[in-house]
């Protein structure tokens, strides 16, 4: 897998904005993603260095909109990624 597919999209929430002081960003990977690909796709992509990197597999949820529609949310994966002291991503900045 290249390592520019294994990065999804970054997870803007407000606990993920609360996370950046303590220099932790979280993306959206793919499922097959692996903590190695992960550090090595931030590393190729934003130009810092990370210390380390936790993966959660977030599962799927089912729901109701209104009384009889029932919808539901795929599974997907997420990484935190912890960056060295001093480095930050600019992409996140002012988002």
């Amino acid at each position: 897998m290249n390592i520019y597919e294994v990065l999804r999209r970054p997870v803007l929430t407000e606990k993920s904005d609360a996370m950046r002081e303590q220099s932790k960003y979280v993306f959206e990977v793919d499922r097959r993603a692996t903590k190695i690909m992960v550090k090595q796709a931030v590393e190729a992509a934003f130009n810092v260095r990370v210390v380390d990197v936790n993966i959660i597999n977030v599962p799927a949820t089912m729901g109701r909109y209104g009384r009889r529609k029932v919808i539901s949310q795929s599974a997907w994966k997420k990484a935190i990624v912890t960056l060295a002291p001093g480095d930050k991503i600019t992409f996140f900045e002012g988002v």
